[in-house]
């Protein structure tokens, strides 16, 4: 079974967080959370997090069956969550 790339990697979402300087290092450090331990030992051996995880994170926050886009206001309003949230 081929392996999809999360939906996480979209350029629109990569386009809005490079309008976000102040949010970098929390996307960097959220980021590395979210790579599964041993990344390199399952395929696709690329660092990006769990497919399932994903899957839940999109059907809790949009409903439906998860498949849709995430929306970019949305990751940047969840990036600044974090960052407050951490201090």
């Amino acid at each position: 079974m081929r392996r999809r790339v999360p939906t996480v990697f979209q350029p629109v979402l990569l386009m809005a967080l490079l309008r976000h300087p102040e949010l970098w290092w929390t996307a960097l450090r959220l980021g590395l959370r979210l790579v599964p331990s041993r990344w390199w030992a399952r395929p696709p051996f690329v660092p990006v997090p769990d497919r399932d995880y994903m899957h839940f994170r999109l059907v809790t926050a949009y409903g439906g069956d998860g498949s849709g886009p995430i929306e970019p206001d949305d990751l940047i309003t969840y990036l600044r969550w974090c960052r407050n949230w951490q201090g």
